[in-house]
């Protein structure tokens, strides 16, 4: 294999090549460039890219193996020994998505709606949508992409849109982003701007983007949710200009924003020229047997709503793969503010999903998807009835997660130490609330990515720590 590597040398230098190369890459390894296992180059690959004798790149291999930075492996060539310590990696907390906790590598059932139905992703279709993509991809295309997205994937993402949520866009009213995260950056950057410092949230809602939208210069203010959603009222008393909110599946109750409180919110934002930014977040994935998903908020006022989407539930979320629709004037200046962000989202993935949007795959999948979460979520339903009695899952059929709500008697943190103990990772609906010293003690449980019998045996250990604690 025809490795490179980057090795600084001064030829005009009294210290002798091999020490200079050998001495550089010692350094490299102490400091953590060259990581251990790394392999580096031949010693004649890298003598010919130095312009060097190999002679003086194999005594400097040599003594680096004597003194134990380096290893010869039959067949496999000089590499950075495996055993040396290194400094520990900095982890950075994923705001927006749950990912894995270090206390979850011990639990055998993760019940976290951060979660994600890897195994159901459409491997074979999607490697033949950007086998397609690449066939078909013309020397623009691998420039940097148009800021605002590939104008292939805004059109099949607003035919599509149109077609399963009703969304009122058209193409050029579309910016494709990098998840979720991305438009909740860019609206609070945009908000900051215009001199607006707080954003309306849902409460209970997501608390990674609670510190995200603190982290970005607003100040969050809860906004109670109830069996009918958001409080419109609530919102219309506080003064607010911008809110964030999740009407069609909220978010964790899994409640949908009901008929009045629709009308209200369209009519708050149209009298005072207040923003909705509308997370979408699990897009298609609805499984209510005679339910019809609801349509789109933004379709109510469109002149005054950010619609956004994301594949990370329906798809994966290692795609960073989004979008958002809004009124040409908001989009303009959302997309001066991205201007200085970043020059856009990876084209051939784009041009892969616009294949997928197409040819009606994506479709397909949604259906497969569905399919599986409903089955998951009657096997947690049959569960929580036969294990955890008085409990009751509310919110509609729908997602990837179920809101279990206990009875007022149990103790929700030590229900949720308890099941760890018997290894199930879940989180209580007071991780969830801004003020969780009122909250009704609930669980909130990923159930789409288990095996049915996953679910069932999960939610009979926590039925275990309930009995135990009578």
């Amino acid at each position: 294999m025809a490795l490179h590597m980057a090795v600084d040398v001064v030829r005009e230098s009294e210290q002798s090549l091999t020490s200079q190369i050998q001495g550089f890459i010692r350094k490299e390894i102490v400091e953590g460039i060259l990581h251990p296992g790394t392999r580096l180059p031949s010693s004649r690959r890298l003598a010919d890219d130095l312009g060097v004798s190999r002679s003086v790149v194999v005594e400097a291999f040599g003594q680096l193996v004597a003194e134990g930075y380096l290893e010869a492996v039959r067949g496999a060539g000089t590499r950075v020994v495996t055993h040396l310590e290194a400094e520990p990696p900095q982890v950075v907390p994923a705001l927006l998505d749950d990912g894995p906790a270090p206390q979850a590598f011990g639990a055998r059932w993760d019940l976290r709606p951060g979660s994600h139905t890897f195994a159901a992703f459409p491997r074979r279709e999607w490697l033949s949508c950007y086998q397609r993509a690449l066939d078909h991809a013309e020397a623009g295309d691998h420039g940097y992409p148009p800021l605002a997205g590939e104008m292939r994937l805004r059109v099949e993402l607003a035919h599509c849109l149109g077609r399963l949520r009703g969304v009122r866009t058209s193409a050029d009213q579309m910016m494709v982003v990098a998840g979720f995260a991305q438009t909740l950056s860019l609206v609070c950057a945009m908000l900051t701007q215009e001199g607006i410092g707080q954003l309306g949230i849902e409460d209970p809602g997501h608390p990674g983007q609670r510190q995200f939208v603190r982290d970005s210069g607003l100040r969050p203010v809860p906004l109670p949710v109830d069996a009918e959603g958001i409080d419109v009222a609530a919102l219309a008393a506080s003064g607010l200009r911008a809110v964030l909110v999740t009407p069609a599946h909220q978010f964790p109750t899994g409640v949908q924003l009901s008929a009045s409180r629709r009308e209200a919110l369209a009519r708050w934002a149209r009298e005072t020229g207040g923003l909705v930014i509308e997370d979408d977040y699990d897009g298609g994935l609805w499984y209510e047997k005679g339910g019809i998903r609801p349509l789109a908020l933004q379709r109510e006022a469109p002149d005054h709503v950010v619609y956004s989407g994301t594949v990370s539930k329906t798809l994966v979320p290692g795609l960073r793969l989004g979008w958002i629709a809004a009124p040409r004037p908001l989009l303009d200046r959302l997309l001066r503010v991205r201007a200085r962000q970043d020059l856009g989202t990876d084209t051939l993935t784009q041009l892969a999903f616009a294949e997928l949007l197409r040819g009606g795959q994506f479709d397909r999948h949604l259906r497969r998807l569905n399919a599986r979460a409903r089955s998951r979520r009657e096997a947690l339903e049959e569960a929580v009835q036969k294990q955890l009695p008085g409990a009751r899952i509310i919110g509609r059929e729908a997602g990837l997660h179920a809101y279990v709500r206990l009875p007022r008697h149990l103790d929700e943190a030590a229900l949720v130490s308890g099941a760890f103990a018997r290894s199930v990772l879940v989180r209580g609906g007071a991780a969830f609330h801004a003020r969780p010293g009122s909250a009704a003690p609930a669980l909130v449980v990923g159930h789409a990515h288990l095996p049915c019998s996953g679910v069932a045996e999960a939610i009979r250990e926590i039925g275990e720590v309930v009995r135990a604690r009578r």
